[in-house]
C-alpha cells in the first residue's frame, strides 16, 4: 500500500461547538490507484485530503506512507514529501498573480533539492497543451487554461501522487471534460490520483469511489467502468532537505531574490513609500555626519593656522574689593621675561612678545580700521606667517623701532585694490609706515577675520603706537607635545621667581592652545554624535514603516504563503523570502539616501557656505545601519509568515 490510515480523527472548535470533521476514518490507497472521495459539503472530504496531503495533522489515528509513519516527521521532512512525492491541483487554481504561466509552473522547483533544471516547466506546459501560452500571465488565461497550468505545476517535480480538490468546480462543462481527460491520461501513465469532489459524474472517472458523510466512510466501492490499475511505479526516497552550502543553494538564493523583487514590484507605490523612510534616514545620517565632520575639520584647520604646541602667557586678572581689575594691573610682562624664557626654559623653540590694539589705516584717500600687533621675528615661524610677497619683520627693525608693517590680505584689498602694496607708505594712527610684506590668507572664524590684521616691530608698537613699556602676552612654541606640561610648569616657576611672587599666588597664567583645540574638537564630536543620533531616529522610523508594510504584505499574501508551503516551501524558505524583501527595500532606500545625502551636503556647501566632509566610514555606517534596520524590523513579519499553518493559510479569505 502507498497510503494507509487507521482511525483518523479531526475536530474543529467553532465557538463553543465542537465539529467532528473526521470520526474514525480508515482507508488505504495502492500505488497507481485512481480514487475519488465524494460527499456533500461538510462531510469531511476536504479535511481528509488535506491530512493525506500533509497539509494538516489529525488529532488521533495513524498515517503511513509506504510503511513510514509520517506523523513523526519534522516540518522540513513534511515539506520535502509535499514537494517531491505529491502534487496538488486546487479548485481555486491558486496561481500567483502578475506572474506568467511558466513561472507558476516552475514554482515548486524553487524548493526542490533534486537538481532539476527550469526547462522541465516548459515540458510540463507543453504536456498539458499550453506550449504557446507560457509567457501569458494568469489573468490572460481562461479558467480551463489556468487549471491546466495548476496541473502542470503539480507534475513539474515528477510526483508519485496527485491530489485534485474539486478540479472542475470553477470550470464550464467543456473545460471540465478536458481537465478530467488530462487526469485520466496521467493516471494511465502510472500516477496515483486522489480526487475530491461532490460531483458523481466527475467521480465516475476514478477506479474506486469512497463516500463520506459526517466525517465517516459510509461507502468504499470499486468503479466497474474504470480502466485497469497500471503497474506501480518506483517511489523515490525523500530526505530531510537540509543540505549544506552548494551551487544548488546559490541557485535557490538567486531565485528567492528574483521572487522577492517580483513581489515588491507588484506593489510599486507601497514599496517606494517604504523605501522613502529609509532614504530619509540614511540621507539625514550622511548629511549630518558630513556637516559635523566638516565643522570639525574647519576648526582643526583654523586652529592649525594659529600654530602647533603653543603656550600663551598672560598676567592674571586680580580682584580688589570685589572689583575685577584689568590684566596686568598688579603684574606686568616685559621684554626681558621673553629673553629669560628663551634662555632658561628647556624645550622652547620660539618665543615672541605680543602687544596689540585697534588702529586706523590710511592710504591716499582710503581709510580702514584694523588691528595691529607688535611682535618679533620668531612670530613668523610660530604662526606660519611667511609672507606671500615681501618679507617679515627683522631683528634690526625691532632694535631700531622701525616704522615698517606687514599687512594682511583684508587691509591690502581695502586700501590698495589691485595695486602692488610693497614699498608703499601708509598712515597708522597718523604715523607713516612702509609696507614690507603681505601675509598669507588665514580665513575667518565666526565674527573674526584673521586676514584683517597687520604686524609691526614690538618696540615700535610699544613706544610709537600704544605708548606702553610692557607687553600684553608672550607666545611660546614648544618642540614636542609631550613636553608641553613640563615647559608650562618651568615657565610659571621662572616668572614667579623673576617677579618675586614668593609664597603668594603666581601672578601669571598660561593658556595651552592644544588643550583649547582638544576641547573644541571634543565639542564638535559631541555635536556630531548628537546630530547623528537625531538623524538615526529617522532611520528607526523608516524601519517601523518597513515592519508595518511587511505585516500588511503577510496578511495580503497569506494564501500565497499557504500555496508555497503546499508546494514544498519550508518555514526557512518563507522566512528568507520576506527578509530578502525587507533587505531589498532597505538597500534601495539606502542607495537613494546616499545620493540625497550627498546632494544635501553639496547644496549646504555651495549655497550656505558650510564646510562639508564626506567619509567612507559615514557612508558605510549609514548603509550598514539601514541593512540592520531592514533585518531587525523585517524579522517579526518574516517569522509570522514562516510560522503560518499551510492549510489555514490556504483557507484564508
Amino acid at each position: 500500500m502507498m497510503i494507509k490510515v487507521e482511525n483518523l480523527r479531526k475536530t474543529y472548535q467553532m465557538g463553543n461547538v465542537e465539529v467532528r470533521a473526521l470520526d474514525g476514518v480508515s482507508l488505504s490507497v495502492a500505488h497507481g490507484e485512481y480514487v475519488a472521495i465524494i460527499g456533500q459539503s461538510g462531510s469531511g472530504k476536504s479535511t481528509l485530503m488535506h491530512i493525506l496531503g500533509l497539509l494538516d495533522v489529525p488529532d488521533a489515528g495513524t498515517f503511513e506512507i509506504d510503511g513510514t509513519d509520517v506523523t513523526k516527521f519534522s516540518e522540513n521532512q513534511l515539506a520535502a514529501f509535499r514537494n517531491r512525492i505529491m502534487g496538488f491541483v486546487f479548485q481555486q487554481f491558486n496561481l500567483l498573480k502578475r506572474t506568467s504561466a511558466l513561472e507558476n509552473v516552475g514554482l515548486p522547483l524553487i524548493y526542490a533539492r533534486n537538481g532539476k533544471k527550469s526547462d522541465i516547466a516548459t515540458k510540463m506546459l507543453k504536456l498539458v497543451g499550453l506550449g504557446e501560452r507560457m509567457s501569458h500571465h494568469t489573468n490572460e488565461l481562461s479558467g480551463g487554461q489556468q487549471q491546466r497550468v495548476a496541473i502542470a505545476r503539480a507534475l513539474v517535480n515528477s510526483p508519485s501522487l496527485i491530489f485534485a480538490d474539486e478540479p472542475t468546480g470553477n470550470l464550464d462543462s467543456k473545460s471540465a471534460k478536458e481537465i478530467m481527460q488530462v487526469l485520466s491520461e496521467l493516471h494511465a501513465s502510472g500516477l496515483t490520483i486522489i480526487l475530491v469532489t461532490h460531483d458523481a459524474e466527475v467521480a465516475n472517472h476514478a477506479q474506486r469511489i469512497i463516500e463520506l458523510r459526517d466525517g465517516k466512510i459510509i461507502a468504499d466501492e470499486p468503479n466497474p467502468n474504470a480502466p485497469p490499475i497500471p503497474k506501480a511505479p518506483k517511489v523515490e526516497t525523500v530526505e530531510d532537505g537540509a543540505g549544506g552550502f552548494s551551487l544548488q543553494s546559490i541557485r535557490e538564493g538567486i531565485i528567492l531574490v528574483k521572487q522577492s523583487i517580483r513581489s515588491l514590484l507588484a506593489n510599486k507605490v507601497r514599496t517606494a513609500l517604504s523605501a522613502l523612510g529609509i532614504m530619509i534616514g540614511v540621507a539625514a545620517v550622511i548629511a549630518t555626519v558630513a556637516v559635523g565632520n566638516g565643522a570639525k575639520a574647519a576648526v582643526q584647520d583654523q586652529m592649525s593656522r594659529l600654530g602647533s604646541n603653543l603656550l600663551m602667557v598672560y598676567p592674571q586678572r586680580r580682584s580688589r574689593g570685589g572689583v575685577s581689575q584689568a590684566q596686568g594691573s598688579t603684574s606686568r610682562l616685559s621684554l626681558s621675561d621673553v629673553s629669560a624664557i628663551r634662555e632658561e626654559v628647556d624645550h622652547v623653540v620660539f618665543a615672541s612678545p605680543t602687544i596689540d590694539g585697534n588702529v586706523q589705516l590710511k592710504y591716499g584717500n582710503k581709510n580702514w580700521s584694523s588691528r595691529v600687533e607688535g611682535v618679533e621675528p620668531d612670530y613668523e615661524y610660530m604662526r606660519s606667517y611667511e609672507p606671500q610677497i615681501g618679507r617679515f619683520i627683522t631683528d634690526e627693525e625691532v632694535n631700531a623701532r622701525a616704522r615698517v608693517v606687514v599687512l594682511g590680505l583684508t587691509p591690502v584689498r581695502e586700501l590698495f585694490g589691485t595695486e602692488n602694496p610693497l614699498g608703499q607708505k601708509i598712515k597708522i594712527d597718523r604715523q607713516t609706515f612702509t609696507v614690507v610684506g603681505v601675509l598669507p590668507e588665514k580665513g575667518s572664524s565666526g565674527f573674526r577675520d584673521y586676514d584683517d590684521t597687520g604686524f609691526v616691530p614690538v618696540s615700535t608698537a610699544m613706544r610709537r603706537l600704544f605708548g606702553k613699556d610692557y607687553i600684553d602676552r608672550i607666545e611660546i612654541q614648544i618642540d614636542e607635545a609631550e613636553n608641553m606640561e613640563r615647559a608650562q610648569a618651568d615657565i610659571l616657576a621662572l616668572l614667579a621667581q623673576r617677579h618675586r611672587a614668593g609664597s603668594s599666588a603666581n601672578p601669571f597664567e598660561i593658556r595651552n592652545l592644544a588643550e583649547i583645540q582638544d576641547a573644541v574638537s571634543e565639542t564638535s564630536n559631541v555635536m556630531s554624535l548628537l546630530l547623528s543620533s537625531i538623524a538615526s531616529i529617522a532611520l528607526v522610523v523608516g524601519g517601523i514603516g518597513i515592519m508595518n508594510i511587511m505585516l500588511v504584505s503577510v496578511t495580503e499574501r497569506t494564501r500565497e504563503i499557504g500555496l508555497r508551503k503546499a508546494l514544498g516551501a519550508r518555514g526557512k524558505d518563507i522566512l528568507l523570502q520576506f527578509l530578502i524583501e525587507a533587505l531589498i527595500i532597505s538597500f534601495f532606500g539606502g542607495c537613494l539616501g546616499i545620493a540625497v545625502g550627498a546632494g544635501v551636503g553639496y547644496l549646504a556647501e555651495r549655497f550656505a557656505g558650510m564646510t562639508v566632509l564626506f567619509t567612507k566610514d559615514s557612508i558605510y555606517m549609514a548603509f550598514g545601519f539601514s541593512a540592520i534596520i531592514g533585518v531587525l524590523f523585517g524579522i517579526w513579519p518574516a517569522r509570522k509568515a514562516a510560522q503560518l499553518n499551510p492549510i489555514e493559510a490556504l483557507r484564508y479569505e
